[in-house]
């Protein structure tokens, strides 16, 4: 028998600036001392697209609209355990970011910033996915 897979959902979270420019929400976890999108485990029986609305929600505090799947990440989690992350495009409707134990810092930065800014280089092609297309 394999090992298990652990399913993940999250999303690049993005919004019009008032210059038109494209902002996306990158997110600061302490415990790891990173920069990058905000994911997290799906529960037992949850949809991919669920799990996204509710982490993405958990660690910004934006409820957010799903625009389209632009992609997956895969690899082994800190346990060694063989993890696959779904990513959408999500546009926020309501909400505001308050600091929690998960993500101390949110910012809202441009394409080019997030760039400079993320981590891993799996969520700087995530965000240049939500630049190739101009929103609804």
């Amino acid at each position: 028998m394999g090992e298990k897979l652990v399913r993940a959902a999250g999303g690049v979270v993005h919004r019009a600036r008032y210059d038109g420019l494209r902002e996306v929400a990158v997110i600061h976890r302490p415990r790891y001392d990173d920069w990058t999108l905000p994911k997290g485990k799906c529960e037992p029986g949850e949809s991919v697209e669920d799990a996204a609305i509710r982490e993405v929600f958990e660690e910004t505090g934006f409820r957010c609209e799903i625009e389209r799947r632009i992609g997956e990440t895969a690899y082994r989690d800190r346990h060694r355990r063989p993890k696959r992350v779904t990513y959408f495009s999500m546009r926020p409707v309501s909400g505001t970011f308050s600091p929690n134990d998960e993500v101390d810092e949110l910012r809202w930065t441009t394409i080019d910033e997030a760039d400079q800014l993320l981590s891993y280089d799996h969520d700087r092609h995530l965000v240049a996915r939500v630049a190739e297309r101009p929103p609804i």
